[in-house]
């Protein structure tokens, strides 16, 4: 059945804007200014960023309007790849989500826990505590058939966006940090190379990837725009030019009333702007709306990611207990149990965002360049299409291909910083392909066992 055509220019540019913003902003600078080093490759890294950004993002608006189906972020792996490579990396999509929602949870936890605790108890430990009780206490709310309504996830991006308007206004409230010009130092000791700043680049970009991710979620809805052809570009263009826009303004201003150097180290920095315009009472009142704003991410995914899990189930690519649901609230409880688990452990395993950070974009670094891949078999399959139906990118293939090795060039950062981080992910990747082959094997023995 063909998908109805009801979303607008504004319905896609705001559902854009909502997917990007999230909860990275609010921390991610401190890591960008840290691996940059100096404010010029701070601010060019923010723009290769967004530039990448709206690579991938044309590139999923073609697929998705080429393959418009729902979910379809989830179903073009199986559709275009080997089973066994589309199970691994549909699972790392679910592994790296609970991953995010770690590392969202350490975020809302680091400034939750200024409001809270005394100045003495706000260590990484009981951080880590705060950001696994919020996991455990929307969990339990799932259980219970929680659902939050759409009016309710646009009250949570409205009040996102107005932080960030909000915080931009401290260039004009905030006193001015200093000029203070730093220089950007090797661990050699000499002068810089381009391949120092390109390492650098790299490195900066981890983070980054972070802030911007969200908009692949774009694939999901080629086949339900108006007029998809214009809408499609122009929506996504938009949507992008509004998120850079608000990123480099909300940057500019930490970099003017924090300070470069201070950045760097610094911690809750969405507050400390929120402290400059409204004093101690707006550094509270800030934190305790992005904990509110993270409370909202980790939900969403509680009830999104379980619901990719239990599709797997009823494929049989997941055992298929991973269907059950509850009778009285028609939960998906075993898949909603194992997602939260393995948000849990990760937050246990990896400690500070920085390693959730690294893990997650790691794994997400496979998703992503092999999702943007598919455009390559999907324009074969549809080519007798007719084109004036659906949106077709210009600048093909340099778009898809600059997206790719963008995102090569991020692994490989990643393995640069933190091999471990990298070693890890590869072995999650090889250990769901063989996962795959050992369910496939026991699903063919059930099977000759209840052969009459």
């Amino acid at each position: 059945m063909e998908s109805k055509k009801q979303l607008s220019l504004f319905d896609l540019s705001m559902i854009v804007v909502s997917l990007v913003i999230g909860m990275g902003i609010f921390r991610t600078p401190v890591n960008v200014a840290k691996a940059a080093q100096i404010p010029e490759l701070f601010f060019l890294a923010w723009i290769a960023g967004g530039f990448i950004a709206l690579c991938g993002a044309l590139s999923y608006a073609e697929i998705g309007s080429r393959f418009p189906v729902t979910g379809g972020y989830y179903k073009i792996f199986s559709e275009f790849y080997h089973p066994s490579i589309a199970f691994a990396i549909n699972c790392i999509i679910v592994v790296s989500n609970a991953g995010s929602v770690a590392g969202v949870s350490i975020i809302g936890a680091e400034y939750f826990s200024k409001v809270i605790l005394p100045a003495e108890m706000q260590t990484e430990t009981f951080r880590i505590i705060i950001a696994a009780v919020t996991i455990v206490l929307f969990y339990f709310l799932n259980l219970l058939g929680l659902r939050v309504s759409s009016k309710a996830q646009n009250v949570l991006s409205i009040i996102k966006m107005g932080m960030v308007l909000t915080l931009i206004g401290s260039v004009f409230f905030g006193a001015n940090a200093g000029t203070a010009v730093p220089m950007f130092k090797t661990s050699s000791g000499l002068a810089p190379t381009w391949v120092d700043y390109g390492k650098a680049l790299g490195v900066c970009l981890i983070a980054i990837s972070f802030t911007f991710g969200g908009y692949q979620q774009t694939i999901n809805f080629g086949g339900e725009i108006k007029n998809a052809k214009k809408i499609l570009p122009k929506g996504i263009i938009i949507g992008l030019a509004i998120i850079i826009t608000l990123y480099m303004a909300i940057n500019y201003a930490y970099v003017k009333v924090i300070g470069f150097e201070q950045l760097k180290s610094a911690e809750s920095i969405a507050a400390i702007l929120a402290g400059k315009i409204f004093g101690p009472m707006g550094f509270t009142l800030l934190s305790g709306l992005i904990y509110l704003s993270v409370l909202g991410y980790v939900n969403v995914n509680l009830l999104s990611n379980p619901r990719a899990m239990y599709a797997m189930g009823e494929e049989k690519a997941l055992p298929t207990f991973f269907t059950k649901k509850s009778k009285k609230t028609d939960v998906m409880y075993v898949s909603l149990t194992v997602f939260a688990l393995i948000a849990i452990l990760t937050l246990f395993y990896a400690q500070t965002f920085d390693r959730i950070l690294n893990y997650t974009i790691f794994l997400d670094c496979i998703g992503m360049a092999t999702s943007v891949g598919t455009i390559f078999f999907l324009r074969k399959r549809t080519a007798n299409i007719d084109k004036s139906t659906i949106f077709t990118m210009k600048l093909y293939p340099l778009l898809p291909l600059i997206f790719i090795a963008a995102y090569l060039f991020v692994a490989i950062s990643i393995y640069n910083d933190d091999p471990e981080a990298a070693t890890n992910g590869l072995l999650i990747f090889a250990a769901f392909i063989l996962i795959y082959f050992i369910n496939k094997i026991l699903n063919s023995r059930k099977s000759n066992t209840n052969y009459p």
